[in-house]
């Protein structure tokens, strides 16, 4: 299927070319139809599937396809997004698309002074990107207007929900005219999302490309065991293969991604950190740098797990493994994105190896074991009661973790096992 079969206008299929591409991600191919007829969309579907495109597009050729209103131009499409990271990303997929139509978007987030917003408010724009707690202040300063929306979309619903802004997406959407398009996308659905979706959606057309915390296809997957202080030297280690030439790596703390960053600076390691201490110029600093190529190593917290485009991530490592097991899913799906390949390693102490077990039963298999390190731990993990379906019984993987071995460094044995 190409673009051109999707029923999109002329502008739209020139800013399509324009970004490279010509045949629409299978998210793409499902979605678009129903947003373009009108219709409500509850999308299940991972970052990385080119989901953006699939409400952005649509929604810049409902809103092109009606004449501007005379006076100031009304907010008639919002979409909510969790982080300033997404939300910006967001941004750039209207700018992107749209630019060769005449509707204005705007992106508004926190951390950062609001004048620059405020003074594009009051021009008025067609299309708002917003985070839930700048956009509710903006609104109860009276810079916002959400009673002309006609299409509203959620993205990262499952996200939103993790991060606690679920109470002021209410009152962000009782704001909402009731006569609107409303698009929910999510990477899981859990109840709490299928039973909000039900309040907020009318009939709406489902699309799912992958089954609910599915790991991306093309994503080769492996753990190390390694007790917890001999994490950073086995990082290290890792770094000296020039294979691992644009890394991601992911830590549970914020002082965590900090003393990473400082550690591999110290042994001369390129490397930058994301998290939420950091403040918005910072954090774009460092995305940019490391989009650039200037630094190799960007090490973050679950902020960046989800939503950041960043293209030929060769490597994901967890030096910690998340709290929840859905975390683990969207980590690595910084890597292996549109078709790509891409590499997984993550790092298990004695302490992490109850999450271990979840997530290997959340994913549905069980994670190649690299044993022959020079970090190896000595100390034998054993399961737990309640780390598998039976109390008292061996998850054997974990079992493998710390048998000696005879392979080659820093190679898992065989991996799509």
């Amino acid at each position: 299927m190409l673009f051109q079969d999707l029923n999109l206008i002329p502008t739209l299929l020139q800013a399509v070319e324009a970004e490279g591409y010509e045949h629409p991600t299978p998210i793409q191919a499902q979605a678009i139809p129903h947003v373009l007829a009108g219709t409500d969309v509850l999308g299940c579907a991972q970052t990385g599937t080119g989901k953006t495109a699939a409400f952005a597009l649509p929604i810049l050729q409902r809103l092109s396809a009606e004449p501007q209103r005379p006076g100031r131009r009304p907010i008639r499409s919002l979409t909510l997004a969790p982080t300033r990271e997404l939300a910006a990303q967001i941004g750039d997929s209207f700018a992107a698309y749209g630019k060769f139509t005449e509707l204005r978007h705007l992106v508004v987030f926190g951390g950062v002074g609001q004048q620059p917003q405020t003074d594009a408010l009051k021009r008025g724009v067609d299309i708002l990107v917003a985070t839930p707690g700048r956009l509710l202040d903006l609104e109860n300063q009276g810079f916002v207007d959400l009673s002309h929306v006609e299409i509203f979309v959620l993205d990262e619903a499952d996200r939103m929900l993790d991060m606690g802004f679920i109470p002021d997406i209410r009152r962000i959407v009782s704001k909402l005219p009731s006569q609107r398009q409303t698009m929910l996308f999510s990477a899981t659905l859990p109840p709490t999302i299928v039973d909000l979706a039900g309040k907020w959606l009318h009939e709406p057309v489902r699309v799912s490309v992958t089954p609910a915390a599915t790991t991306v296809e093309g994503i080769e997957q492996a753990v190390y065991a390694v007790e917890k202080a001999e994490k950073i030297p086995l990082l290290l280690h890792l770094l000296e293969d020039k294979a691992i030439e644009r890394v991601l790596v992911f830590t549970r703390t914020k002082h965590g991604a900090d003393k990473v960053e400082r550690m591999l600076g110290k042994k001369g390691v390129r490397a930058e950190s994301i998290h939420g201490n950091k403040s918005q110029r910072q954090r774009e600093m460092a995305l940019e740098r490391f989009k650039s190529g200037d630094v190799r190593v960007l090490v973050a917290t679950d902020i960046a797990s989800r939503g950041l485009d960043i293209d030929d991530v060769t490597h994901v490592i967890n030096i910690d493994l998340p709290n929840e097991p859905e975390a683990y899913v969207h980590r690595i799906g910084r890597t292996g994105r549109a078709g790509a390949t891409g590499i997984a390693f993550s790092f298990c102490s004695l302490e992490e190896r109850l999450i271990l077990g979840q997530i290997e039963r959340l994913i549905k298999r069980k994670l190649n074991v690299i044993e022959d390190h020079p970090f190896r731990s000595s100390v034998p993990l054993m399961i737990d009661a309640g780390t598998s379906k039976h109390a008292g019984v061996a998850n054997p993987t974990i079992e493998r973790l710390l048998r000696p071995g005879a392979r080659r460094p820093g190679r898992p044995r065989a991996f799509g096992r």
